[in-house]
């Protein structure tokens, strides 16, 4: 019996660095950016622009709510701010729908959509948890021309929210 102890200790010994690497590496499930059309982070993910780290976690734009900010008060994520990144550019009508991606559905109380600071759009969702992929179909108004929108998610449950920014030709 104590030799069966033994190996049991060591194949446990043997095994637990491999299963501590093994957890390590598991990608952060947080949190939601637009898919379509493509926003800035989706097209860092899609390798369709050069950028930094955000390529890897594209739902990751996070940050205090209230922010008018691509890069969700993110410094490392500097390059979603800069409007000449070289971003594909949407061509879209007087209005366009706009597909969330969601990766960790949180109770969300809100859904908004700003161009130069202005905001043109505004869903209510009640605090509810949305499913993991919704859209929104967002009126431009009297907006035309290259324009970049900028999309917020509020989430019911924390101080933040999701930011991602989608650059569209409108007309």
């Amino acid at each position: 019996m104590h030799k069966k102890r033994k190996l049991a200790a060591l194949i446990g010994a043997g095994l637990s660095p491999l299963l501590v690497l093994g957890l390590s590496v598991t990608p952060a499930s947080a949190h939601g950016y637009i898919s379509d059309p493509a926003s800035r982070q989706a097209q860092c993910a899609a390798g369709v622009v050069e950028c930094g780290s955000i390529k890897y976690e594209p739902q990751s734009v996070e940050g205090p709510k209230g922010l008018q900010d691509c890069a969700g008060g993110h410094d490392e994520w500097a390059e979603l701010r800069d409007d000449n990144h070289g971003w594909n550019v949407a061509d879209v009508g007087k209005s366009a729908t706009f597909q969330w991606k969601l990766t960790a559905a949180h109770r969300t109380t809100t859904w908004e959509y700003y161009i130069d600071g202005q905001k043109i759009a505004e869903f209510d969702q009640g605090g509810q948890q949305p499913p993991s992929q919704l859209s929104h179909t967002v009126d431009f108004g009297d907006f035309s021309g290259r324009q970049t929108v900028l999309a917020v998610w509020n989430v019911a449950d924390t101080a933040n929210a999701f930011y991602a920014c989608v650059d569209v030709n409108i007309g």
